[in-house]
């Protein structure tokens, strides 16, 4: 009987080991498992169909790289910006509050050049939580959030269920954001997304207060859904407002 305890107790301290480890190895690896960054040699030479200017902004401890898109009779401002650790951007990330404040720093910049009501705001999947914190601080013309999620907090729980929540670095919450938007609010999902279910869109939605739109894309997954006519459809009617 003593020796079947022991054996049971030395059961119990291996599992309780590995999943302590495995719980270490999530914390520390979440950047690469969430952000998978992929930088871009500084002499890379971008190339595109239309007009475009290169932007560097300066943010504590690193450089983030951009580009600034113009066109004929523009329906917004574009500014694409990558994070630290993307494309020409310096610096890597290592907490939430980093993403917020270089989104801020990117958003002041384009604030500098066009009104408020020239400004559209748009992230999609990872950055769509992103956007949304923005659009509390800042009021532009629209947010237009593509395969949002009610909080990484939720995709993560759905990955990875038996990890604590306290582990996870960025949850993310944009079900406690969105509904401080003044903004108006277009959401566009795939109906078939496998990764961020079109749930999360639905339930957003619930929580705007204000003028707000959900477009579902029915039958698109979550890295397709640019390539059905709805979206283009969807696109063309939002910016018409």
């Amino acid at each position: 009987m003593g020796r079947i305890k022991r054996r049971m107790l030395t059961f119990i301290v291996i599992m309780l080991s590995v999943y302590g480890l495995l719980c270490a190895l999530i914390y520390s690896q979440q950047e690469r498992m969430v952000f998978y960054p992929e930088a871009l040699p500084p002499g890379y030479a971008f190339s595109f169909g239309q007009p475009f200017e290169e932007v560097s902004l300066p943010v504590a401890g690193a450089t983030i790289s951009a580009l600034h898109f113009t066109v004929e009779r523009p329906r917004g401002a574009v500014l694409m910006v990558d994070y630290r650790g993307y494309g020409k951007s310096s610096g890597s990330i290592s907490g939430e509050q980093m993403l917020h404040d270089d989104a801020l720093a990117a958003y002041d910049w384009l604030a500098e050049r066009y009104p408020a009501d020239s400004i559209v705001l748009a992230g999609r999947s990872l950055g769509s939580g992103i956007a949304a914190r923005l659009a509390t601080q800042r009021t532009p013309r629209m947010l237009i959030l593509e395969t949002p999620y009610t909080s990484m907090l939720s995709i993560a729980r759905r990955q990875v269920p038996w990890a604590p929540g306290f582990l996870l670095k960025y949850p993310l919450r944009t079900d406690r954001w969105i509904g401080q938007v003044a903004s108006p609010v277009y959401l566009i999902h795939g109906t078939r997304d496998e990764l961020i279910p079109f749930a999360s869109s639905q339930r957003l939605a619930e929580l705007i207060p204000g003028e707000h739109k959900l477009y579902a894309i029915e039958g698109a997954g979550h890295n397709d859904f640019t390539g059905y006519a709805g979206y283009d459809r969807a696109l063309g009617e939002i910016l018409d407002q």
